[in-house]
């Protein structure tokens, strides 16, 4: 089926891999409270235990008295893309359901497919295969090998869009962002995409090295980091909510201005007198309920208005509050980040980047610009 030029082994290396992989699975199927990304990243370890024991019999030559499993291996590569897409949307709050999940195993069927000749023959015909090669099976590897990168391109394509319409989300929804990072997604498909690479050099070390170092990552990742798997996620907003016990039909076409106007007046109204901003686990959802439009409408508003979405918004507000703040006699006793999470931030690394953002400099360089000095 494929030629390689593999001498030695680092068994040792490759077994604390598939140690790592399927403890990690273990660990997780352990966990009192399970969401469904939860299932999906123990399934994921398991299969890519599996697919390292696989590696191990078939590089170390024991594939010579254990023929048995001759062919596995190539199914694997076309399992790791979807369950890495699979796995984002659950932490993203898509939650794929059956079809979806069906959906994304035509691929693994369609290789099954085209292996199917090689799986009905006995285990010592095939291994006669894999030792004295095969025209017509040269020709399936190297096309499996053409879709084996075909899938991993794809895969990776559609995590990264997901991960990113997902931060997009969270932008237009939540005032405070740094509880639901994700950047550690990117690290994960990224680690992948560097194993697809390494399949295209066809470097056969480099790949299952990559993947044992993968397995520790997403294990840390998945596992010791506290709340990554509980993040709140965003869920998609159906056209009719209740607001104070009230239907709102919600419009895809533009309310009009007149409404935007007024639904802009009533939110400055909200935030000079109510300062709405000084919660800092204040979303769009809240301040919707309070204004007694639907959601999206309120994001529209702010959009047209400000020409910014609602994490922007909210926090040039918190921005101005600081400002307005700090110039005070009686204040300046106090910390800048006391006032500044007194104004809603709830982290000085928030503070200090938003206030950048929009001031162009950082608020020690416009407190001396100020001429005020804080104990």
């Amino acid at each position: 089926m494929s030629e390689f030029g593999l001498q030695s082994l680092p068994s040792v290396f490759y077994l604390a891999g598939v140690f790592i992989a399927l403890f990690s699975s273990l660990l997780i199927i352990g966990k009192r409270k399970k969401i469904k990304a939860d299932y999906v990243l123990a399934a994921w370890f398991l299969m890519i235990g599996i697919h390292l024991i696989l590696f191990i019999l078939f590089f170390s030559g024991s594939y010579v008295a254990f023929p048995y499993f001759l062919g596995f291996e190539v199914i694997f590569p076309f399992i790791h893309g979807p369950m890495l897409y699979l796995y984002v949307l659950c932490v993203t709050g898509r939650n794929p359901g059956l079809k979806i999940g069906l959906l994304h195993c035509i691929p693994v069927l369609l290789i099954c497919l085209m292996l199917s000749q090689l799986f009905l023959m006995s285990p010592w015909d095939r291994l006669s295969v894999y030792q004295g090669g095969n025209n017509r099976f040269k020709l399936v590897s190297k096309v499996i090998k053409y879709l084996m990168i075909l899938s991993g391109i794809i895969y990776v394509g559609l995590s990264l869009f997901s991960v990113r319409r997902y931060t997009k989300g969270i932008s237009s929804q939540y005032s405070n962002t740094e509880k639901m990072n994700m950047s550690w997604l990117y690290y994960l498909i990224a680690g992948i995409a560097l194993i697809w690479v390494a399949v295209i050099i066809r470097n056969d070390i480099l790949i299952f090295s990559l993947v044992v170092l993968f397995i520790v990552v997403a294990a840390y990742f998945g596992i010791s980091r506290v709340g990554i798997l509980n993040l709140p996620v965003i869920t998609e907003l159906k056209d009719e909510q209740v607001f104070d016990n009230e239907i709102v039909k919600y419009q895809k076409n533009s309310p009009g201005d007149k409404a935007i106007q007024s639904i802009y007046e009533r939110l400055v109204y909200k935030m000079e007198h109510e300062k709405l901003y000084k919660d800092p686990e204040l979303n769009l959802n809240t301040i919707a309920q309070l204004l007694n439009v639907h959601p999206n409408v309120l994001s529209q508003v702010i959009n047209s208005v400000e020409h910014k979405n609602f994490y922007d918004y909210i926090n040039r507000q918190r921005i101005e509050d600081f400002k307005r703040t700090v110039v005070l006699p009686e204040n300046q006793k106090y910390t800048i980040l006391s006032l500044a999470l007194e104004c809603g931030f709830n982290s000085k690394t928030s503070f200090n980047r938003n206030f950048k953002k929009y001031m162009d400099c950082s608020p020690t360089e416009f407190l001396k610009s100020q001429s005020i000095h804080m104990e």
